[in-house]
């Protein structure tokens, strides 16, 4: 086949235009973009380069065969790139579709930069099952592709539309996801499959929605309303991370934290009562640089990214305003993807603890709290980038070792003058040795004054000083002094060894 100049113009158009107007003019009705408009959204102007534009190009229907692939650039800094187009088979994956997915994830690989997905599909095409599913180069290769990548290169994926079946994988193997709400969805049966095969009868939505998968499975990480603002999300994230494993974060202009912001006042005197540690991680990082994530999901902890004096840096905090900041399954999983996350792209990490330990009970027992605490335990462990703990109130039982305490090899343990770091609280460890003589005092003034005195002896043993004196917390710092101590801090330790154990890996208890 000879084409002149007009004939290919024609040629390319009909590959860039997508599917058939109608389906264009669905998703603009759903506040969804066209594909290639996403991309133009995303990436620095002129600086898309595509690949794969003819796939198909002798079929019917099936331009560039639903799916955008290319480099580009984003802030200046390469990326590679896929997104599906839903206006051609509802996304669907042909041969072809894969191909281009497998060779986009692995060029990233290849030439270490960051891998972005902007996911919008209906799944594999049944019709063309036996070209694209079980062979060396099917689907199987793009999530192994997936992984290998995983660490090694950032990947990111934006989810405005469905996301289903085997392809749900995509986004589950990403370091984060965004999601648009009302129009996202990742699920691996549809509904009417769920029906069929079990007799419940629910919606896409309902139980692969959005919302469900950021505030209940965490599978999702950010909440968007629109597409721009997940591909604002993405933007953002990369802006916190080097092209690959080998390099640093970008470094920052250098901005000072919030100058309203009182640390100390932040901080209630009664470990009772509940603050904010959004708060208090904005007050303590530069001014609007914390980009929180997962922010829907096991609220009790809080994780992000932030800059300190225009470095980045990871933060892990437990959050009293939710179920007291007790760590529970699910945040011991946010945790140790967050941890590792970090670890994997040199980040250094701060750990601002507050933290009464583990949930206990039938019911966390029976979710495998010990097999998810200790996952947590392992990441913190594994995690060789610089890492500070920072005792802002309490550190109580195992949350002291998940919290990078000191004998997880902290680069530093920093205590404010409110810390408390103890096996149990006062209340709970008084009850514990002495329960039945307690129950045994019959006057309850002088049951009272009991309780006081042990609580009093309790706390002198678990004195914040006398920690000091013994090298257990290597400084005692004022709110006021915090942020210029993790500076200096974390500087000192910018060249360390990244060394940790001779073995190919651990066995993880996932």
């Amino acid at each position: 086949m000879t084409l002149d100049g007009e004939a290919l113009e024609q040629l390319r158009k009909r590959a860039k235009a997508g599917g058939a107007d109608k389906y264009h003019a669905a998703n603009a009705a759903k506040g969804k973009l066209f594909a290639r408009e996403r991309v133009a959204l995303l990436v620095d102007e002129g600086s898309f380069v595509e690949d794969g534009l003819y796939a198909n190009a002798l079929a019917d229907g099936l331009p560039a065969d639903g799916v955008v692939t290319g480099t580009a650039t984003i802030d200046g800094r390469p990326v590679c790139l896929m997104a599906n187009d839903s206006t051609v088979k509802a996304g669907s994956w042909g041969a072809r579709t894969v191909e281009k997915i497998i060779r986009i994830i692995e060029r990233a690989y290849d030439t270490g930069v960051p891998m972005v997905y902007l996911v919008d599909s209906a799944g594999a095409r049944i019709t063309d099952q036996v070209e694209l599913f079980p062979g060396r180069r099917g689907a199987g290769k793009i999530f192994w592709n997936q992984v290998r990548a995983s660490g090694s290169i950032p990947q990111v994926c934006a989810l405005f539309g469905p996301s289903a079946a085997g392809g749900a994988y995509i986004p589950a193997f990403c370091d984060v996801v965004a999601m648009v709400e009302g129009n996202a969805s990742m699920y691996l049966g549809s509904d009417r499959m769920v029906e069929m095969v079990t007799g419940e009868k629910t919606t896409l939505e309902a139980m692969g929605g959005a919302k469900v998968h950021c505030a209940e499975s965490g599978v999702g990480h950010f909440l968007c309303k629109t597409d721009a603002e997940a591909l604002d999300v993405v933007k953002r994230y990369l802006s916190y991370l080097p092209a690959n494993w080998t390099q640093n974060p970008p470094v920052g202009e250098a901005v000072p934290a919030p100058e309203k912001t009182d640390l100390a006042a932040l901080v209630p005197a009664s470990e009772r009562q509940a603050f904010d540690m959004r708060r208090y991680v904005k007050g303590l990082l530069d001014e609007a640089s914390f980009f929180e994530i997962q922010a829907l999901w096991a609220k009790e902890l809080t994780i992000g990214f932030g800059r300190l004096n225009g470095e980045v840096v990871g933060v892990v905090g437990n959050n009293s305003m939710f179920k007291g900041g007790v760590l529970f399954v699910d945040s011991a999983d946010k945790a140790t993807r967050f941890v590792q996350l970090c670890d994997a792209f040199n980040v250094p990490l701060l750990f601002l603890s507050d933290v009464p330990g583990f949930m206990v009970g039938s019911a966390v027992e029976k979710q495998g709290i010990i097999r998810h605490g200790a996952k947590m335990i392992t990441a913190i462990s594994e995690a060789t980038v610089p890492k500070i703990c920072v005792v802002v109130r309490k550190a109580y039982g195992a949350g002291l070792y998940a919290m990078a305490g000191p004998g997880f090899e902290p680069d530093a343990t920093i205590a404010l003058p409110t810390a408390k770091i103890a096996v149990m609280g006062a209340e709970a460890a008084v009850n514990a040795v002495y329960a039945n003589k307690i129950a045994a005092i019959a006057d309850e003034a002088e049951r009272a004054a009991f309780v006081a005195a042990k609580r009093e002896e309790y706390e002198r043993d678990i004195d914040i000083v006398r920690l000091a004196s013994e090298l257990v917390v290597d400084a005692i710092v004022e709110p006021y002094e915090l942020r210029a101590e993790l500076v200096r801090r974390f500087a000192a330790a910018r060249g360390k060894d990244r060394s940790f154990s001779r073995r190919r890996h651990g066995v993880t208890p996932v």
